[in-house]
């Protein structure tokens, strides 16, 4: 499937601010599933813009618009060609458990396997485990889709009930939220079971017939989980799904704070606010390839605390993932 991703996002402020430095989390994956023909990044401000590696392998760009501006627009236009995951076993072999908690996995996927900013253990995680039952079964593959089944019945889909920083408590605690909490909330009872799981932030294509509960204008996040015996399994708990040709992976980490889509700072005495519009549709025809396929590879680093500089006067809203 040939998928084309359009991705605006626009900050207004309420007076003139002198200066916008940001980072955005939007460029899609290559991996075995996922191909990337083409990615076209504009702002408004024009901006000079650079691109590293971050320590899991996502593409970050960075840059900072000086000048007075009442505005920011960003635009990220990527083509991405897309192939369905192969195809599950019904079962694992029966000693999968014993192989998730060897030295080998528990060392390699360390960062995964750890509670993380968003991805807490909590008391309210410990009722909702009580409540359903939700202890590791004989397979750790079919625990998996019981739980993303079990996310999908017991929460409701509300857009705007929790925030960007929401803990996974609000959602646990009236049981609604969006696609951002879902995963968050996943994750955290995969790696109380000891399997190495990640956040995943990208884009869902719809499509004509599709039934998914989310709606197709914003960004998408789902989990994916580690089983030695099949590798990472892509698991969608917001609409009850495993992760297919029609999701587009943009970055993958510990959880949302690793790979917001946008984040940044601005100097200034204003309001900003965000708004957010996601476009993905089949494309025709490939676009030509741009300048992100000649830019030079970087080695992958770990994050470090950065030094301190200027003060920046306001945080840039995040946008929360919500599809």
């Amino acid at each position: 499937m040939l998928l084309e991703i359009i991705h605006n996002t626009r900050f207004d402020y309420s007076s003139p601010v002198r200066e916008s430095v940001m980072e955005l989390w939007m460029q899609p994956r290559a991996d075995a599933n996922q191909r990337l023909v083409s990615f076209d990044l504009s702002t408004d401000p024009p901006a000079r813009y650079f691109a590293y590696a971050d320590w899991l392998g996502n593409m970050v760009y960075h840059f900072d618009a000086p000048g007075a501006h009442e505005s920011l627009s960003i635009r990220a236009a990527s083509v991405v060609e897309t192939r369905a995951p192969p195809a599950l076993p019904d079962a694992v072999a029966s000693d999968e458990w014993d192989r998730l908690g060897g030295e080998w996995v528990r060392e390699r996927y360390w960062d995964f396997l750890q509670p993380s900013r968003f991805v807490e253990d909590t008391d309210h995680l410990s009722r909702f485990i009580t409540e359903y039952r939700l202890e590791r079964g004989a397979d750790p593959l079919e625990s998996l889709k019981r739980l993303n089944d079990v996310m999908y019945d017991v929460f409701d889909y509300t857009p705007g009930f929790t925030a960007a920083d929401s803990p996974i408590d609000a959602a646990l605690a009236h049981r609604k939220g969006v696609c951002q909490d879902f995963a968050h909330i996943m994750l955290a009872v995969a790696r109380r079971w000891g399997v190495p799981s990640r956040y995943v932030s990208g884009y869902l294509y719809h499509g004509s017939g599709a039934k998914e509960r989310s709606t197709p204008d914003a960004t998408h996040a789902w989990v994916e989980c580690f089983l030695p015996s099949v590798g990472w399994i892509g698991f969608d708990p917001t609409n009850d799904m495993l992760a297919s040709e029609r999701h587009v992976a943009a970055a993958v980490g510990r959880d949302y704070g690793d790979v917001p889509p946008t984040r940044g700072v601005y100097k200034g005495d204003a309001e900003s606010a965000l708004s957010v519009a996601v476009l993905v549709h089949e494309a025709r025809a490939a676009r030509t390839a741009t300048d992100f396929l000649r830019m030079p590879r970087v080695k992958p680093v770990r994050p470090a605390d950065k030094p301190g500089g200027p003060l920046l006067h306001q945080i840039h809203q995040q946008q929360q993932q919500q599809q």
